[in-house]
């Protein structure tokens, strides 16, 4: 059943957060509130119970202005404030004959005015000396626990409420009574704990930013006002930050169910996050007047102030103990190689950072336990299962089985977890556990949610029952703090650090290696083109002597044999200048310019002695080879070799078709050039590329490095290149150029 925030609806168990207690068209029985056009000051909605408390009739008041209730001068001033964008302040009006106290605010195009009895009246010297004592007093405490129970004691001795409690919110809403004074003849409540359906978060946002709440009186018979809907925009009116605003009828049951006659509660807000309320519970009714609700609200301001002052030393306190022992951990990180190794083998380890019962280091492979943790098995299950389907940079929880079902069997050590990644993604987590803090928690009656069912869905209704109930609670560990979060992110950020800083050297590293391999790899050729091309020489230099002088003087073995050389020393040669070439292009800056790829092999296919060597074959050049910008000499090596294979591999055909083109594929120009020769098994077309691979039979002959040498090209032009072949049918060959 949805709840339409905009209107009035029943409140079921699925959604009390959705209560909307802003919009309640009701005042509380012991003041009127007063509506009008903030434009022409006419009363457009008034509370019923203006004739008892103001002795004004209610159908005389609608769409008159509102000097008609107001004493005119009062009316100027809120007037000229308004004109002036001045803020309202509240002040004691007269009228017929009575004090009462007006405290006015805007909402939307409406002025809202509560008024209210003025109450008695305080002695500012008194209230002064009350203010000091308050500051004085909480000045004088050192723990937080001290500043909430010296909190409620003194709003005890200046509002005489028969219980005044301290209640506080944990992450998931829920409050615990950390501080209590009390009548003797009342029960304790300290340290009872509240589900967070007990407070929904209406009422949370309400009190963040109205601070302070009064119900004089839970038994009051509220006032409707009226109309409900505003005559301006026909829609609820907005009145939250009404003093007088009625109470939702839940939450007056709930009193009442605690025999509770009247209550005040202010809240306690903390870095502009609700951190608790000051909670006053009275048997009869009682009235606070404005004053003293303001004095009730400077109080928690004095208290939120000190409590945000302890917060931050601790954190500074906590933050100074988590850095020395980072820094410590990071010098160590440079003096050992093995990362989980250098933060648990020293002392203090990692875990001495935050708050834990031990931890683990998990980096590439390698796991390191420190103190109480699961075990080994079980943290690696942690990482696979879990941890590594984790997007967070940082995770924390205080009851890991609720997220991971598996952590129940080792929760005596690891029912609490914060965790967070190091290295690449994967590669590594730091974690450290916390085992569970309690057996049993204590709560002011049933935590379930109760409710009533009509039609099939169930009405929430609040809980009748506020004696002390004792539930089981296991595998939750305390709560992770802001500080314990900051020292692990702070390593963290050390450890990435290092790690880039360590990727940096080994690159560096890498590069000089690759720096010395080139000059090897230039000195290699320089060997190459010299120091084998001399012995060479002198081989084809004796071999052609004796094949002149001494021929016939050689049986056929020895011709044969004499024929063998010269030819070795032919494919030797050729091998050479295939490797320099090889070598050349990874060597050679790119020298581009535009040419016309149409006209490069043209001249490419006047080189290749067609009518002798390849009279059969047919070559094909398309009209739409592209213009190009690129480095000619390269590309010139790179088609030769293309068509160069192209002829040789497709020669047995009886008639080989050669057919050279480009066309366009995902926006790219892509070049083939395409034979109908011998072809290969199509598993091998990566290994086509690798230098010395040669998938041909020994008919054809070849280095092994021409493909090579293309690849290379290439890959130097930020392209790509890459093979389709049908074995017996032929082979293209495509690639594509990084244009510019």
């Amino acid at each position: 059943m949805a709840v339409d925030l905009d209107g009035p609806g029943e409140v079921n168990i699925t959604n009390c957060d959705r209560e909307p207690i802003h919009i309640i068209p009701q005042s509380q029985a012991h003041g009127v509130i007063l509506i009008c056009n903030k434009l022409d000051f006419k009363i457009t909605q008034c509370s019923r119970n203006i004739e008892e408390l103001l002795g004004f009739k209610f159908q005389d008041v609608l769409s008159r202005p509102l000097s008609a209730i107001l004493p005119l001068e009062e009316v100027k001033k809120l007037q000229k404030n308004l004109s002036e964008e001045n803020t309202l302040l509240p002040g004691e009006v007269s009228l017929n004959g009575s004090r009462f106290f007006m405290i006015p605010h805007i909402s939307g195009d409406h002025l809202v005015l509560d008024i209210e009895p003025s109450g008695d009246f305080i002695d500012p010297i008194i209230f002064q000396e009350q203010l000091t004592k308050i500051l004085n007093e909480i000045d004088e405490t050192n723990s937080v626990a001290e500043m909430c129970q010296q909190a409620v004691s003194l709003v005890k001795y200046l509002f005489d409420y028969d219980r005044v409690m301290m209640y506080r919110f944990d992450e998931e809403w829920n409050g615990e009574v950390v501080a209590e004074v009390k009548e003797k003849e009342l029960e304790s409540w300290l340290g009872l704990n509240y589900p967070a359906t007990d407070i929904p978060k209406p009422a949370r946002e309400i009190f963040l930013k109205q601070g302070v709440r009064i119900i004089s009186d839970v038994h009051y018979k509220a006032s409707e006002i009226q109309p409900p809907v505003s005559p301006i925009t026909n829609r609820p009116l907005n009145i939250s930050k009404s003093e007088l605003r009625g109470v939702s009828p839940i939450h007056i049951e709930y009193l009442k169910n605690m025999k509770v006659g009247a209550s005040l509660t202010a809240a306690i807000i903390l870095n502009g996050k609700l951190w608790g309320l000051l909670a006053c519970h009275h048997s009869r009714p009682k009235f606070v007047n404005y004053h003293q609700r303001q004095s009730c609200k400077f109080l928690t301001q004095i208290f939120s102030n000190k409590l945000a002052q302890r917060t931050s030393d601790t954190f500074l306190k906590e933050r100074e103990k988590s850095e020395k022992i980072r820094k410590e951990l990071v010098s160590h990180l440079y003096s050992h190689s093995d990362i989980a190794k250098a933060l648990t083998v020293y002392n203090p380890g990692f875990t001495g950072i935050v708050n834990c019962g031990g931890g683990a280091v998990y980096y590439k492979g390698n796991l390191s336990l420190a103190g109480n943790t699961p075990k080994q098995e079980d943290v690696i299950s942690l990482i696979f299962d879990f941890l590594n389907n984790k997007n967070e940079r940082l995770f924390q929880s205080k009851n890991l089985s609720k997220h991971y079902a598996p952590a129940e069997k080792f929760k005596e050590t690891a029912s609490g977890i914060l965790t967070v990644r190091i290295g690449e993604e994967d590669e590594g987590f730091i974690m450290w556990f916390r085992p569970q803090s309690s057996n049993t928690v204590s709560w002011g009656g049933n935590p379930k949610k109760n409710g009533v069912v009509k039609d099939g869905i169930e009405y929430l209704s609040p809980r009748k029952s506020f004696e002390r109930w004792t539930q089981e609670v296991s595998g939750v560990a305390s709560n992770w703090e802001k500080y314990d979060l900051e020292a692990a992110m702070a390593l963290q950020d050390s450890l990435t650090h290092f790690l880039v800083k360590k990727q940096k050297n080994e690159i560096e590293e890498l590069n000089n290696s690759l720096s010395e391999a080139n000059k090897e790899l230039k000195t290699f050729s320089y060997s190459v083109s010299h120091d084998l091309r001399a012995p060479l020489r002198g081989i084809e230099g004796f071999a052609n002597i004796l094949s002149e002088e001494y021929s016939s003087k050689l049986d056929d073995f020895g011709q044969n044999a004499l024929k063998s050389i010269t030819t070795s020393v032919e494919k030797m040669d050729l091998l050479i200048e295939e490797i320099l070439s090889y070598a050349k292009v990874g060597q050679t800056e790119l020298v581009k310019q535009k040419f016309s790829l149409k006209e490069l092999v043209k001249e490419i296919i006047l080189t290749k002695d067609l009518e002798i060597q390849f009279p059969n074959a047919k070559i094909s050049v398309g009209r739409n080879l592209p213009n190009i910008e690129a480095d000619r000499r390269m590309i010139s090596q790179l088609m030769n070799n293309l068509i160069g294979n192209a002829l040789k591999y497709s020669s047995a055909k009886k008639q080989p078709v050669i057919e050279i083109g480009s066309m366009t594929k995902n926006s790219e120009t892509v070049i083939f050039v395409k034979d109908n020769g011998i072809g290969f098994d199509p598993e091998q077309a990566d290994k086509v590329f690798e230098i010395f691979s040669r998938l041909a039979g020994a008919g054809y002959q070849g280095s092994g490095v021409g493909l090579a040498i293309a690849k290379r090209v290439v890959e130097k032009h930020k392209g790509k290149i890459w093979v389709e072949t049908v074995p017996g049918s032929g082979t293209t060959f495509f690639f594509s150029l990084k244009e510019g």
